[in-house]
């Protein structure tokens, strides 16, 4: 086996055939998100390239109807009815760190308006502020909605303008399955999402698990060595992989399409993973000082064939948009605008890649009603 059959088997496996937006979600288990819209949020910038005729906002649009819950696996997202079964109930998870009474008090509100927005209980309660994850000041009743949600004691039942809108949730009956067999079942989700992984990449992962179950975040070291043992893996230029078992990398051609990967995309999220398959380091620069960007600041990798061959920072072209990086062409093609970089330093040469670009901003344009003028 060599490295460049291992790259196919990540690209190939992860951009499986265009599912029914349900369908892909579970047989992706979790889908990470991002507020950041630029030019679409993470959830929908992944979605696209994996349900078919996906547009932007799809997922929120039609939330309510799916069997997916708002929740935390290795970050916060979208998982699956079933992923969400195996993490809950967070049983030995404590409530939010505020008065027992305020819990009680807010859950009892939730429940008797069946749904409310963060608004409505802060002015019936006005919780007033409190310290944040960052050190900053946040409204003190959305973060008790937020830890109460985590606890598994509300579900989002839908979005209002980006904004969480909140159910009351029954207590959770565990299922049949034992500790250790969920814990298992959790490992071949993020195995299944973000495979074949290096063993540093699988001990992270697995770590990140801590998130999904805190209640048995103990556990994780064991399930660890489990999965090393389970997962089917080969040790290639000196580094050990591992991804499902029964599944092998095979030689398999890619096709010649080219993709705008999101940030967050699973090809792409393990920096590791990455730097080990295409020999560059890829960054996420949002929240980089504008100075020190080198890729921009929602840069989507551009994944060409199964080479990621660059990134390409793409909005909707308006008067007044952002300027380029220094040295970084910036183009305007039927209503986008797109600031792109090579690893070469040069695109590609030849009728194929040009051809099969035009093709993917097509699509970029449709899938952001980005018709050209």
């Amino acid at each position: 086996m060599t490295l460049g059959d291992l790259r196919r088997f990540a690209v190939t496996r992860s951009l499986f055939a265009p599912l029914p937006l349900e369908r892909a979600i579970e047989t992706l288990g979790f889908v990470q998100a991002d507020p950041i819209r630029a030019p679409a949020r993470a959830q929908d910038l992944t979605l696209r390239h994996r349900v078919k005729g996906y547009r932007s906002g799809d997922l929120e649009r039609l939330y309510a109807s799916l069997a997916v819950e708002e929740d935390v696996l290795v970050n916060y997202g979208f998982v699956s009815r079933r992923v969400y079964e195996l993490m809950h109930p967070r049983e030995k998870r404590r409530l939010p760190e505020t008065p027992r009474t305020r819990a009680d008090k807010v859950l009892a509100f939730v429940r008797d308006r069946g749904e409310v927005h963060p608004r409505e209980v802060d002015a019936h309660f006005s919780h007033g502020t409190v310290t944040n994850y960052w050190g900053g000041s946040s409204n003190a009743t959305t973060h008790l909605l937020e830890r109460l949600h985590y606890a598994g004691r509300l579900r989002v039942t839908r979005r209002e303008r980006g904004i969480r809108i909140y159910a009351y949730r029954d207590s959770h009956t565990p299922g049949e399955l034992s500790r250790r067999d969920r814990v298992d079942a959790l490992v071949d989700v993020v195995v299944n999402k973000y495979a074949p992984l290096p063993a540093l990449s699988l001990s992270y992962v697995v770590g990140r698990l801590r998130y999904a179950v805190p209640q048995w975040r103990g556990h994780l070291k064991g399930a660890l060595a489990r999965a090393r043992k389970r997962l089917a893996h080969d040790r290639v230029d000196g580094v050990d992989w591992y991804w499902p078992a029964g599944e092998r990398p095979r030689p398999q051609a890619t096709d010649d399409a080219v993709r705008l990967l999101a940030p967050f995309d699973p090809v792409v999220w393990d920096r590791r993973r990455f730097e080990l398959l295409w020999g560059w380091p890829y960054r996420f620069e949002a929240y980089t000082p504008v100075a020190k960007r080198r890729f921009g600041y929602y840069a989507l990798p551009i994944l060409w064939r199964e080479q990621v061959i660059g990134w390409a920072n793409v909005s909707v072209a308006r008067e007044g948009s952002p300027q380029a990086l220094r040295n970084t062409p910036v183009s305007e093609n039927g209503g986008l605008r797109i600031e792109a970089g090579y690893v070469s330093g040069i695109a590609p040469r030849g009728r194929t890649f040009a051809r099969e670009l035009e093709a993917e901003l097509a699509r970029m344009r449709s899938f952001l009603a980005a018709e050209p003028s």
